[in-house]
């Protein structure tokens, strides 16, 4: 390896002094958004452009420099967090911000990996098209990132994951090559298809520095409504009838529990209740069969004693009071024993009831809080402590214990312990626990073929 004035020098010269970020202002780059993992930077890198990726990469390789790529840092497994020896480089890609190409006739979106999740929304928004991926991180994230991680968020019942959204890639190797393959086509079945070797792998077989996506009619109304059910079998029957009636319309159906509200501190509705599900439908310009869904809806829902009692948005101030207070609860529990899982849904029910006995089995006053994405059958089974108990002794003495309980019952459930966070540096225990080894062993060899030098991402994953 050369001395590091060389190395930056060389840096340098490929990126000019913009392109490097002083040693005092490493701090916003080092640590992941929980805190949970600290490292040190030997250099933060933020290239201009693919070209210089590709240099870097390149210079990278000749020297033996592991490279840990980096958008918006707001992943939740410590995907992005450079480890504690100081030799590796961040590579930053947030200065690759342009939106090349919005196409209204092919809906396509041609962006670079730096580019702001709701900036992208807003530049659809502006030919009355729409990029469906959303989450409550929209603000700072961005599609290199969005893209590495598989991102998941609010609306996958109906557009599905990330890398469902994704027609073409263009891509940095790990020996410095580019691979240009920014396809723009819906159909192409002309051998493997190499973009989803790069999405979701966490930045550690390639580096993401732009990509096609797809883009949708962007919806004439929003029909929005939160709803008390009596259990979470009654939400489950409730999103069947939702998608039956609505011709599939429905485009997010989250789950609430009755604590969520209460760390929020907002209740929609005058009365207590145990279980919310907040639920989205939209319809063309005119159309109007949605709203009038709703209301049905809430009438034979209460017929049948499902739904207790519920409120539908007349405005879009109401409306976005309603996701604000969704979007509020993972900020709320902050201090929480986190879990990302994901079960078939016609299991959710059961995984409710039975973490609930597992976790109270493992620490008794613990208190769970499970939310998030019902309709895709993801679950963030959150747990705070007992209410006089310091948050920092209760993850330290029964976090990894917890982790472990709700992890083996999605497990036998035939589920996923990471449904859409990645798996970083905070799951690769689980993925090498419950990964079968055939499959361990193909993404090892993955992992060789393309990065033989181990220099992306290293500790990543695998």
């Amino acid at each position: 390896m050369i001395d590091d004035h060389g190395f930056v020098s060389r840096v340098l010269d490929i990126t000019g002094a913009p392109g490097v970020v002083e040693s005092d202002q490493h701090s916003a780059y080092v640590v992941d958004r929980r805190g949970y993992f600290e490292g040190k930077a030997r250099l933060i890198v933020r290239p201009a452009n693919s070209a210089e990726v590709s240099h870097i990469v390149a210079l990278c390789r000749e020297t033996g420099t592991a490279i840990v790529p980096q958008g918006g840092n707001t992943g939740l497994c410590g995907g992005a967090t450079p480890d504690g020896s100081g030799n590796q480089i961040i590579l930053c890609l947030s200065r690759m911000n342009s939106i090349r190409e919005i196409d209204a006739v092919n809906y396509t979106a041609t962006v670079e990996s730096g580019v702001v999740l709701q900036q992208l929304h807003e530049a659809a928004a502006g030919h009355r098209l729409l990029f469906p991926l959303d989450m409550a991180a929209k603000g700072s994230c961005q599609i290199g990132g969005n893209l590495s991680t598989n991102a998941g968020g609010i609306n996958v019942l109906r557009y599905g994951n990330a890398r469902d959204l994704v027609l073409g890639l263009e891509v940095v190797l790990a020996d410095g090559r580019l691979w240009d393959g920014m396809s723009r086509l819906r159909k192409d079945n002309t051998g493997y298809d190499l973009k989803q070797l790069f999405l979701g792998a966490e930045g550690t077989l390639g580096i993401i520095t732009a990509a096609v996506l797809k883009l949708f009619p962007a919806p004439g109304k929003r029909h929005t409504a939160f709803i008390a059910v009596r259990d979470p079998s009654c939400a489950c029957e409730l999103l069947s009838f939702a998608r039956r009636k609505s011709g599939d319309a429905l485009v997010s159906f989250e789950y609430l529990p009755r604590l969520a509200l209460d760390l929020v501190g907002i209740d929609p509705l005058q009365d207590v209740y145990e279980h919310y599900i907040l639920l989205e439908l939209i319809s063309g310009d005119g159309d109007t069969l949605n709203a009038q869904l709703l209301e049905i809806m809430l009438e034979e829902g209460m017929e049948a004693g499902n739904i207790i009692d519920g409120t539908i948005a007349q405005s879009e101030s109401q409306r976005s009071q309603l996701w604000d207070l969704r979007e509020n609860i993972p900020s709320a529990q902050k201090e929480s024993v986190k879990n990302d899982v994901s079960v078939p849904i016609s299991a959710v029910p059961a995984l409710l009831t039975r973490a609930a006995e597992a976790v109270r089995s493992v620490a008794p006053g613990a208190r769970p809080c499970p939310f998030g994405h019902i309709g895709d059958g993801n679950i963030h089974y959150n747990i705070l402590g007992p209410v006089d108990m310091d948050p920092d002794e209760f993850r330290r003495d029964y976090g990894q214990p917890l982790v472990d309980a709700v992890n083996q019952l999605t497990m036998s459930m035939g589920g996923s312990f990471s449904a859409e966070h990645g798996v970083g540096q905070l799951r690769r225990r689980e993925l090498h626990k419950y990964k079968d080894p055939v499959e361990i062993e193909l993404m090892q060899r993955i992992k060789s073929a393309l990065d033989p030098g181990g220099l992306l991402n290293p500790g990543k994953i695998i």
